[in-house]
């Protein structure tokens, strides 16, 4: 039995950030993707997120490949929103992602400000709010491809 931590920030968006996922369809889309990283064993913080993409915090289970979860969430999606006509302009998913580790004292801050969107997007866009995650984190990007 492995003794591990490891709490992910995922954020991925619309193809081309379409403000597609309008309430009040974005609630059950959040509890089905829910249910679906319960039953791949991740522990969800939070899930939640505006019209052009989501955040979800996990635990995520070491036996679970994160580039494989983050594809089977985006095509399990996708489905769902289609079969429930939830966002009838809904486009499909950005082809990226991004993932941040955040160590057990951070995990608290980081939940509240996923459970906080609606308010930081009505000063900020997604692609600011990436972009300076990105910086934080000190990954390197390409512009180009974050659109």
């Amino acid at each position: 039995m492995p003794y591990c931590q490891i709490i992910y920030h995922l954020v991925f968006a619309t193809k081309y950030r379409e403000h597609t996922l309008v309430k009040p369809g974005r609630y059950e889309l959040f509890q089905f993707m829910r249910s679906l990283l319960v039953n791949k064993g991740c522990y969800v913080h939070e899930i939640n997120g505006v019209e052009d993409h989501l955040h979800i915090v996990i635990y995520l289970h070491p036996t679970v490949a994160l580039a494989s979860l983050i594809k089977d969430l985006k095509l399990a999606g996708t489905d769902f929103i289609k079969k429930n006509k939830l966002f009838p302009k809904f486009n499909g998913w950005q082809d990226s992602y991004a993932a941040f580790t955040y160590s057990s004292e951070a995990k608290y801050n980081l939940i509240r400000y996923v459970k906080n969107q609606e308010a930081h997007h009505q000063h900020t866009t997604s692609l600011e709010e990436l972009i300076k995650l990105l910086s934080e984190h000190e990954i390197e990007y390409n512009k180009q491809y974050l659109e």
